[in-house]
């Protein structure tokens, strides 16, 4: 197209290539162009900008969910109070780097047992300012009751830092655990009728009825071994505070130290008070006037006596080492061998044994005690308790039946009785010749009871064969039938004639009337064949004398047994001791009723 100047342009539809659209009416210049540029550029900028600041808060929030993540490992390992777990999520603020398991233990075990926390209880992390959270915990204790509070817990490098005020709720940075104790005063252990066989704090101990109780009660010591005193200190006691050391002050210490209180202290601040709460009283079946007698009777010298309810098995009265103290118990377990004899029917009383010094069993010669001649009824044998009736008489019986009958009575199982041993005899596959069986009919072999052990046998007998539970906290008996009624009855028809016509003739107390057995049990180790040496009369130190019993006859109220370590023959020093402890009852008051408990 021809200009009026003669110049010539070409021009262009709008929209197509090289054409210049109008803007507001005019047509595009550099000028307009320049200013587009710069709005677009204006554009780009700010969506990077917006994508940067997307970016940035993307990143905190994946930065700040790695932090709550190491929290809630945090609150985790808190709740199991896992040292190795917190020590894999914690940092040491000093070096920057995790710490020891030592150095955990230092800041979380210490300040654990100070509180003698039992469980923590961790709720949802919230966030606070500068890399911090703020972890609700809820921590229940033995001493204190439960503390309701907050953990103040740094995230740095993506562990927590390590600080004493992550051990427990309400701690500021810095502080630490402390408390004052407030122990408890601990429970009076009383008798049958209430009187006090210990009573007073742990630290000013005293026993009212003086020595006499001391075999039942046992005493109180503070103790050196460090496992202890660190447990005591988790408990809420001072770690020097004394328990129990022996007897019942020992078996039922948790029971009679009762429940420490205190304050909880972070630095000069409460954070918890309670009151101590002492335990009721423990009552026991103890009989003060029997165990005055019972430990008056045996003295100073080396054994036990042990006293039951005929009735009841309730313990009466413990002397010596009535409960632990296991010696081969000599013929006093010929009442076993009689029992187990009479149920299977292999012997009857009325049954006649030819008088002899000896018995052979396996080739083996088994002499009556002193070599002395011996035989008659069964009811005679027994009463001069003849070896060479009844070692013979157990092989008839046989393993199988003399083991039986024993655990019947009570071996093999220990009392329900704090600080009880077991009477013992091997199983009857170990009794595998007659002369196993024969050795312990008589009560030597293998065979080793307590003075409450064979006092539980006569109980059986005495209560016409319900054997009840030896027990010595008030309790309804557990009873069960051991022997028929007619072998019970036999057995206390052979053992009154023990102190009538035999050996127990110096436990006889016409007051009362009294059964029961002798046994003398050989301590020195010789062959069988030596085992009643009649030598042994001449040296009391390798015998160990006992007497088992009931009184009184017609109604027994007691059942009882004394045994004397290295001092002689049964009858010759038990039988006498236990007349001494049935005489010396009765002069403090004992009167033989009926037993109840």
């Amino acid at each position: 197209m021809a200009t009026p100047n003669g110049e010539t342009r070409n021009h262009r539809a709008p929209g197509r290539r090289g054409a210049s659209a109008p803007r507001g009416g005019r047509f595009d210049t550099p000028r307009a162009r320049r200013a587009r540029r710069r709005r677009r550029l204006l554009a780009l900028v700010a969506a990077a900008a917006a994508v940067a600041l997307l970016a940035g808060a993307v990143a905190a929030l994946l930065d700040g969910g790695e932090e709550l993540a190491t929290v809630e490992r945090f609150a985790a390992a808190l709740e199991r109070r896992d040292s190795r777990a917190l020590a894999r999520t914690t940092i040491d603020p000093r070096s920057g780097r995790p710490p020891t398991l030592a150095q955990v233990r230092a800041v979380f075990g210490e300040q654990w047992r100070t509180a003698t926390l039992v469980a923590l209880a961790a709720g949802k992390p919230e966030p606070a300012p500068g890399d911090r959270f703020t972890l609700p915990v809820v921590a229940r204790t033995r001493a204190f009751g439960t503390v309701r509070g907050a953990i103040a817990v740094h995230v740095r490098e993506g562990r927590v830092v390590l600080a004493s005020e992550l051990a427990f709720p309400g701690l500021r940075p810095g502080e630490r655990l402390a408390r004052r104790e407030l122990p408890p005063a601990r429970a009076p252990i009383l008798a049958r009728d209430g009187t006090a066989l210990a009573s007073g704090p742990a630290t000013a101990r005293v026993y009212p009825i003086g020595g006499a109780a001391l075999p039942v009660t046992g005493m109180l010591a503070a103790t050196s071994a460090e496992s202890v005193r660190e447990r005591l200190y988790a408990l809420g006691f001072p770690r020097d505070w004394p328990t129990g050391s022996s007897g019942l002050e020992a078996a039922f210490e948790r029971r009679l130290r009762g429940r420490p209180g205190g304050v909880l202290l972070a630095g000069r601040r409460v954070l918890a008070r309670s009151a101590p709460r002492p335990a009721p009283p423990l009552r026991t079946t103890i009989d003060v006037r029997l165990q005055r007698a019972a430990v008056a009777a045996l003295g100073a010298r080396f054994g036990a006596i042990a006293v039951l309810g005929a009735r009841t098995g309730a313990v009466r009265a413990l002397a010596g080492l009535a409960l632990a103290g296991t010696q081969p118990p000599g013929s006093t377990f010929k009442i076993v061998t009689a029992a187990a004899a009479l149920a299977a029917g292999v012997a009857e009383l009325g049954d006649r044994f030819p008088l002899a010094r000896s018995a052979r069993v396996d080739g083996v010669e088994i002499r009556n005690a002193y070599d002395e001649l011996c035989g008659g009824t069964l009811v005679e044998a027994f009463a001069h308790s003849c070896n060479s009736v009844f070692a013979p008489l157990a092989v008839r019986v046989g393993a199988a039946r003399l083991v039986a009958m024993a655990e019947r009575l009570g071996f093999n199982r220990r009392p329900p009785v704090p600080g009880a041993v077991a009477s013992t005899l091997p199983p009857a596959r170990e009794l595998a010749t007659p002369l196993a069986v024969a050795a312990t009919a008589i009560g030597q072999g293998r065979v080793l009871a307590s003075a409450l052990g064979m006092a539980s046998v006569v109980q059986a007998v005495a209560a016409d064969g319900v054997r009840a539970e030896p027990h010595i906290t008030p309790a309804a008996p557990r009873r069960r039938r051991v022997l028929d009624g007619s072998v019970a009855a036999s057995l206390r028809t052979m053992m009154r004639a023990v102190v009538t016509t035999g050996t127990g003739r110096r436990a006889e107390l016409p007051a009362l009337g009294v059964a029961g057995k002798t046994g003398t049990a050989e301590l020195s180790s010789r062959p069988p064949s030596d085992s009643t040496a009649p030598s042994v009369r001449d040296d009391p130190a390798r015998l160990s004398a006992w007497f088992c019993g009931y009184a009184p006859l017609r109604r027994p109220v007691l059942a009882f047994c004394v045994l004397l370590v290295r001092q002689g023959a049964g009858g010759d020093v038990a039988a006498p001791t236990a007349a001494d402890f049935l005489r010396r009852a009765l002069e403090l008051g004992w009167r033989p009723t009926e037993d109840s408990s």
